[in-house]
Formats: structure tokens, sequence, C-alpha cells
């Protein structure tokens, strides 16, 4: 049997404040946030649903933020190693370990060092790990991990 056709379209990223973030994104890409949807009845106020869209020359795929009541920052690098399903892994010892990032962002950029300036200008900070030479570890307003790199 053929595969069936299956195409990764998008990354959703969860927050506490969604449009807050898209918003962050889309100046930091120089893009449009193009769907913004607000809270459902009973959230609070910076809860809901934005969207930046593929736009050619800048994002590659949509990038969707939602949100998450129980959002917390993520935890990167990860402050210690755990065998599966050991004290503190996260697999089914019935203990937690503190949330770490699953996935994050890479954004090609033709300069580093302006890159950096620049999404720091948007509300970035630079992450106090930086494993290489050629890519900035960057933080979100809300604390995502994203890597600028040259290549």
């Amino acid at each position: 049997m053929a595969p069936p056709r299956i195409r990764a379209t998008s990354v959703s990223i969860s927050t506490h404040a969604p449009r807050e973030l898209a918003a962050f994104y889309a100046r930091l890409l120089d893009v449009e946030v193009a769907v913004s949807e607000g809270p459902r009845d009973g959230e609070p106020p910076a809860a809901g649903w934005a969207q930046i869209r593929a736009a050619e020359g800048s994002v590659a795929m949509t990038l969707n933020f939602e949100w998450d009541e129980h959002y917390a920052p993520p935890v990167w690098p990860t402050p210690h190693a755990a065998a599966p399903g050991a004290a503190g892994s996260g697999g089914n010892s019935g203990t937690l370990r503190p949330q770490q990032a699953m996935a994050h962002l890479d954004l090609w950029v033709d300069d580093l060092d302006e890159a950096q300036v620049w999404a720091i200008e948007c509300g970035a900070t630079t992450h106090a790990h930086q494993p290489q030479e050629t890519v900035r570890v960057m933080l979100d307003p809300h604390g995502h991990p994203f890597c600028l790199f040259v290549g």
C-alpha cells in the first residue's frame, strides 16, 4: 500500500496570551497577523487564538498561537537528565518534572548580530545558554526558545 499524502502545514504554540505572542512574531518576521480571535465565554481577556500564515520570503509554514489555561514557560536546556520511566522523568512513574520545550522555531537570518538586535527590539531576550557560534538562542516574550541561525 502506498502511504497516504500527508503534509506538515503548521506549528501550534501554546501560551497564556496568544494574540500578544502572535503580534510579537508578526513584527519579528515582518508579516501581518492573519487571524485573531478573542476569548470564548468564561475565558480571561488575554485568551483567544491567532495565526500567522505562510508568506513568501519570511514564513515557510503557518504559525498558530493558542491559549493554554495552564501555560508555563518551557525549560531549556533540560536541567537534568533522567532515564525514561525513572522518577522525575515525566514517564509512567507518576512524578512530574518541569515543563520543557518539545519543539522550537529555527529562523534563518542573513546577519546574526543584526537579527539579534532586531529580535530584542521586538521584545525577545537572549538566552544565557549559547551552544553554537553560528546560532543565537533567543526567548520570545512568553519564554519559548527560538533560534536565529546563519547558513
